[in-house]
This record gives structure tokens, C-alpha cells and sequence, in this order.
């Protein structure tokens, strides 16, 4: 390549380099500062360019700015895929999905929660063939997750661990314990106070010892079992053996699923509730509420990329502005891009 080119009024000038010709009129600062503000503010592009225009004397339009976001998809590709692909052999994985639109059709978006990092995957679908696609059929570790029929149905195909919710659990219980019908009540308030023991000895695990901790989650478990499936044992003590929907519902689960709920005892490592991903997902939640969704499969793309980015530096506790200049930056000079793992070289 030459070094320099000669002009024809006799004038040499340097070569532009690659990495400004890659980035354009806006640097790896201010393309990283777009996806900043379009993932951590939730901007609009004419809020954007407004922003652009008033506060820093830059007049770009509504199409640059889609152009400079496509750029910082690009960057961020290959540490998005690497996490992706390392879900399948986490041991221990929470899932979750909330809603989503793409020119006003319903998508999901689905978030899984590793112990060091978050990732997001947007789909048409709802259903267990998104985890079958994200995780395979060979997933071994837990899975935390809610009730959901998908994630029942993931675990069936592929004999798959799960954690359900507690908390979910406690949500469905407390309306047991407000429905009008007595019998609902009294099992419900009979679940119920299984339940707060099972958590008044979690909260206490800093106080008890080894040997009290466990004994104490063993007695408050054995209490949920046997208000959970006593309908089943006794079912003349509901409505002259017709117990009510949703009593039976309840007691059928615990006899199919009531396992789901305590693995966390002999796996402590995984969360007895499904927080810490609802927890991730609550900018996105939010994203949904302030913008339109995703126009197409370039602006779904990245999305999810740069939600994981956002997402996963949040749980790392580092800027997620810093790493993704870095990114960028060593996309417009054609150098790797840093991963997104703390401890990767």
C-alpha cells in the first residue's frame, strides 16, 4: 500500500487511516456513547440526533445513527456469540422471558442468567423450542425457572433439574388465601405458613448453625408437602371429596413437580427464587414500555447483543460505556474484540 498519494496540484497527503474510514464522522467515543444512550436511557433516534444537535453541535440524521447502531452490532457480534454458546455447560442457569414487538407482532424476549454473565435471545416463540435451540437437548446442569409449561416441557424432552420459583409459588398461594371460597383459604393459609417458615429459616442462616440450618429447611419442607397434598390423602375434608380447582391443581402439582421446588436444598449454589433474572430484565422491561420494539431482524440482533453487554457489565459491576469504546474500537482497527468474561485472556 503507499504511503501517501500525489495530488494533481503537485500537493502529497497522507493516507486516511483504515480505522477512520471504518468509523466515519463519529469515532468508537461518540458511537459507543449512541448505544449508550439507546440501551441505558432507552433513546429514540430523534431523541438522539436532538441530543447530537444541541448538546454537542453534531448534526447527524435518524438514518446515520441506524447506521452507526449497525456498526456497534458488528462489534459486538463475536463476544455476544461466545457467551451464547457457552450456556449449554453452565451447571447452573436461570431462565426468563417477557413480551416483545417487532412491527407490532408479538415476539419474546427470553434472558438467561449465568453465575458471571447474562445473555438475550429475542423469538417468535414462546414455547420449549427456544430452550431447545439455545440450550440443546444435552443441558445437564439446573435450571431455575418458573412454572411455566415450556421450561415442564424442556425438562421432560431432556430430563433436565429445575428449580421453580418460590416466590411465583408464594404470589399463587396468597391468592388462595384471598379467594372468597373458605376451603381455598384454609389450604391456602395452611401453604402459606409452610412457607414463611421455609423462609424465616433462610433469612436466619447467618445465626444458625449447619445442623440447625438443615434440620430447620427439612421440618418447613415437610410441612409444605403435607398441606400441599392433602387433598389427594384426604379429599373428604374438601367440599365432601370435590375440592375445589384450584386446590386439587395445586395438590396434583406438588405430586408431579413438588421436588422442582426444593432442589435448591441439596443445591444450594442455585437461587430458591427466580429474582436475580427478573432483576436483569428490568431495563428491558422498561426499553418495552419507552420504545416501539424492533423494526427487523438487524435491529433485533441488536438488541440482544447490546442488552447482554449492558446486562452482563452490570453484573460484572464495570462500565459497560468503557467496554463497549474498547470494542469498537478494536473493531475499527480490525483487532479482536475483548470478551465479555471477566477471566478470558
Amino acid at each position: 500500500s503507499h504511503v501517501a498519494r500525489r495530488a494533481r496540484n503537485g500537493h502529497s497527503y497522507a493516507q486516511i487511516p483504515a480505522e477512520v474510514l471504518a468509523a466515519g464522522l463519529c469515532g468508537p467515543r461518540l458511537t459507543s456513547l449512541v448505544c449508550y444512550l439507546k440501551g441505558k436511557l432507552h433513546g429514540s433516534y430523534s431523541g438522539i440526533r436532538d441530543f447530537f444537535g444541541d448538546v454537542l453541535s453534531v448534526k447527524v440524521s435518524r438514518g446515520y445513527l441506524a447506521k452507526l447502531i449497525q456498526k456497534a452490532s458488528q462489534a459486538f457480534a463475536q463476544p455476544y456469540w461466545e457467551l451464547m454458546d457457552l450456556l449449554p455447560a453452565q451447571a447452573y442457569l436461570n431462565a426468563d422471558e417477557t413480551g416483545h414487538k417487532e412491527n407490532g407482532d408479538p415476539f419474546w424476549t427470553w434472558c438467561f442468567r449465568a453465575k458471571t454473565f447474562i445473555a438475550f435471545k429475542i423469538a417468535p416463540s414462546r414455547g420449549s423450542d427456544v430452550l431447545m435451540d439455545v440450550l440443546g437437548q444435552d443441558f445437564k446442569g439446573i435450571l431455575g425457572a418458573d412454572f411455566w409449561g415450556a421450561y415442564r416441557k424442556y425438562a421432560r424432552q431432556c430430563h433436565i433439574l429445575i428449580q421453580f420459583c418460590l416466590a411465583h409459588l408464594i404470589r399463587e398461594v396468597k391468592y388462595m388465601v384471598q379467594f372468597p371460597e373458605p376451603s381455598v383459604q384454609r389450604y391456602g393459609k395452611s401453604l402459606l405458613a409452610g412457607l414463611k417458615a421455609l423462609f424465616s429459616t433462610l433469612h436466619q442462616k447467618a445465626e444458625l448453625s449447619k445442623e440447625d440450618f438443615a434440620l430447620g429447611l427439612t421440618h418447613a419442607q415437610l410441612r409444605i408437602w403435607d398441606s400441599a397434598v392433602e387433598p389427594l390423602l384426604h379429599p373428604g375434608r374438601y367440599n365432601n371429596g370435590n375440592p375445589h380447582p384450584l386446590i386439587w391443581n395445586m395438590a396434583d402439582r406438588f405430586h408431579r413437580h413438588g421436588e422442582g421446588y426444593f432442589r435448591f436444598i441439596t443445591s444450594p449454589e442455585i437461587d430458591p427464587t427466580n429474582n436475580c433474572v427478573e432483576q436483569a430484565m428490568r431495563f428491558v422491561v422498561m426499553d418495552r414500555h419507552m420504545t416501539q420494539g424492533t423494526r427487523s431482524k438487524r435491529g433485533r440482533d441488536f438488541c440482544e447483543r447490546l442488552w447482554t453487554v449492558m446486562a452482563t457489565c452490570a453484573l460484572q459491576k464495570r462500565s459497560a460505556f468503557h467496554w463497549m469504546y474498547q470494542a469498537i474500537c478494536a473493531h475499527f482497527n480490525g483487532r479482536p474484540v475483548p470478551s465479555l468474561l471477566l477471566d478470558s485472556s
